[in-house]
């Protein structure tokens, strides 16, 4: 059966469509209210002339069809097959984080704020979201200035013998220590919720009536700590710029060259502009359909939907998918398209962003692309280095040896194929018998075929690591695989009589050649070089750090009764650090997976020398 003779064969109820090409492989997912009507869209002249269809169909060897009850339903199914398969010509939004936020559980004794990933639903209440851990931590800060709420665990802090450092500087009201009723400092959460929401104006009146109730009962210590709040309060509002009023709102920004996108979301919460955030994506087919698909795929995940979502025109599934994000939500959901005021504004705003980004981020890669071949050319390498490898060892007289390999992809960071690998076959200190291991490793020929070759090595030292690292490379057969040089630091130079301390120059080794290239002092092919280097040594310490954090738990627990690799193992995971373990009482100790209440009171009085 031909596709002409399967198109007529279609239900016209919703559903979904895959497109197959030749060799069965899924290069497309789609859905439809009616699925015939919409698939033969695409194969009729008059139907869909757009460039980018024709470029799809042109590839489509088969179609498969799903079907479903609803539209709604086959909107889920769509982006359940997307993220499953990830077709060629379907929107694949990589932003697996999810945005920060603030936590606080009113019903918690004490209760405090901590920055969370995740929102589940539970009883507490979750701020934000901040576009970044950084944003949500000054904001924390601000807040704990304001409203001087404890900032350990409740259990810590009772196992103290008196206040925290916090509290000695105005920023914890100690109710650990019975420094502060119960009812006052609920006032203090509620306070914090509200100015959190937005409510700032509000806050002032609660608390300038409280701190005149307590002047009046002549409580003036109370009324000036009220006092002090209401002045620190009032100045933060009246920094606040109210520019939307109404709820929470997100501005969706879109700029287009032909198949790169920019999306640009600002987040508007309680009508202050609180954060921004970029996405930069691939698309083949029409605009409306990006962000319908972008919608989808972003507000579907552990994110948080606000009341209105504003666009920059409309899309087709805007109804259905307000539907859905509202059931998602549990309240009404708004998807508009403003036409003129303040929205529109906002709209046009959110597409300079977007625009602007598109422009900043091609300025970058030409940049980079500029560094990459102006290192090609000065090193005299056989081709452009646009995937660098990076290796260093880090290791403490042959102990937690560890090996990093850092990645740069056209010049910029590439830490979704860093790799670190534990040193399992060389005892002692022999750093190119350490390599020889790694590279062992590395390029086995299933690590070639699954992550490719480098364009460039980069070894950390000179030429006699160089031509360490060249051996190591021939003995796996890979000589003119790729390009190997060697970057020797810079070292002091002792000179007796001169006033002032003066370094060596930066050398670069190339393999056959005696003499070192001088690349020219803080040049950006040469900086480049550092910075690899040098993250290298960050990434392989930083591991090594790690492993002796673990051993020094491991060494604290070890001799304790009933304490064996698997319980041991469970601890490390569950606390981290000995100090956190220490810091833990019996029930939460017993909370460890595998432990019973005599191994955590043993493992507890271990700790303590009860």
């Amino acid at each position: 059966m031909n596709l002409e003779e399967k198109i007529q064969q279609l239900p016209t109820s919703p559903g979904v469509y895959l497109m197959h090409d030749d060799s069965a492989e899924i290069i497309y997912v789609g859905k439809a209210r009616n699925l015939r009507q919409r698939v033969r869209s695409y194969f009729s002249s008059s139907g869909d002339s757009r460039y980018q269809v024709k470029f799809l169909m042109a590839k489509v060897a088969d179609i498969e069809v799903l079907l479903t009850d609803t539209e709604k339903e086959a909107l889920l199914l769509e982006n359940t097959l997307i993220k499953q398969h990830h077709p060629r010509y379907n929107l694949n939004l990589k932003d697996d984080k999810t945005y920060f936020s603030l936590r606080i559980d009113p019903h918690e004794e004490f209760a405090r704020f901590t920055i969370v990933r995740k929102r589940p639903s539970d009883c507490a209440r979750y701020f934000g979201p901040y576009s970044s851990g950084s944003a949500a931590r000054e904001v924390l800060r601000q807040m704990i200035r304001m409203f001087p709420l404890r900032h350990y665990p409740l259990a810590t802090c009772m196992a103290r013998k008196r206040p925290c450092l916090y509290h000695q500087i105005g920023q914890c009201c100690a109710p650990c220590h019975g420094l502060i009723t119960r009812e006052a400092y609920s006032a203090l959460v509620n306070g914090a919720m509200l100015f959190l929401e937005g409510k700032g104006r509000q806050l002032v009146a609660e608390f300038r009536r409280r701190m005149n109730d307590a002047s009046e009962r002549m409580h003036y210590e109370e009324a000036a700590r009220w006092r002090n709040l209401l002045s620190s309060i009032e100045v933060t509002v009246e920094k606040q710029k109210v520019i939307l009023r109404g709820g929470d709102s997100d501005v969706v920004g879109f700029y287009r060259d032909g198949s790169r996108v920019e999306l640009a979301l600002l987040f508007i919460r309680a009508g202050v502009l609180s954060g921004s955030r970029l996405f930069s994506i691939s698309w083949e087919l029409d605009a409306s359909a990006a962000i319908s698909a972008f919608l989808l795929q972003h507000y579907t995940g552990a994110v948080f939907i606000p009341e209105v979502i504003l666009l920059p025109f409309d899309i087709e599934d805007g109804v259905t998918l307000a539907e859905l994000f509202g059931e998602l939500k549990g309240s009404k959901v708004l998807i508009s398209v403003p036409q003129r005021g303040t929205k529109r504004e906002l709209v046009e705003l959110a597409c300079k962003n977007a625009m602007s980004a598109f422009r900043e981020r091609d300025e970058k890669e030409a940049t980079a692309e500029t560094v990459i071949t102006d290192l090609s050319r000065h090193l005299q390498l056989t081709r452009i280095p646009r995937r660098i490898e990076c290796y260093d060892i880090s290791t403490i007289q042959g102990r937690f040896s560890v090996a990093s390999c850092v990645v740069f992809t056209s010049g910029r960071v590439d830490r979704s194929n860093y790799r670190h690998y534990r040193i399992r076959t060389v005892d002692g200190q022999d750093d190119f018998a350490m390599l020889r291991e790694v590279f062992l490793r590395r390029f086995r020929v299933e690590n070639i075929e699954k992550e490719g070759l480098p364009d460039l090595v980069v070894v950390d030292g000179g030429i006699g690591q160089l031509n360490a690292v060249r051996e190591i490379v021939a003995e796996l057969g890979l000589t003119d695989s790729f390009d190997l040089v060697s970057l020797a630091k810079s070292r002091v130079l002792h000179e007796v009589k001169a006033n002032t301390v003066r370094k060596s120059d930066e050398r670069v080794f190339l393999p056959g050649r005696k003499n070192p290239v001088i690349l020219r002092q803080n040049s950006k092919p040469l900086l480049l070089l550092a910075a690899i280097r040098d993250e290298a040594h960050r990434f392989a310490i930083m591991y090594h750090r790690k492993l002796r954090g673990k051993e020094g738990i491991a060494s604290g627990i070890e001799t304790i009764t009933g304490i064996g690799p698997k319980r041991r193992t469970a601890l490390l995971k569950h606390f981290g650090s000995l100090q956190r373990l220490k810091e833990a009482e019996v029930d939460e100790i017993l909370k460890v997976s595998g432990m019973n209440r005599t191994t955590a009171e043993a493992v507890y009085e271990g700790l303590h020398h009860v």
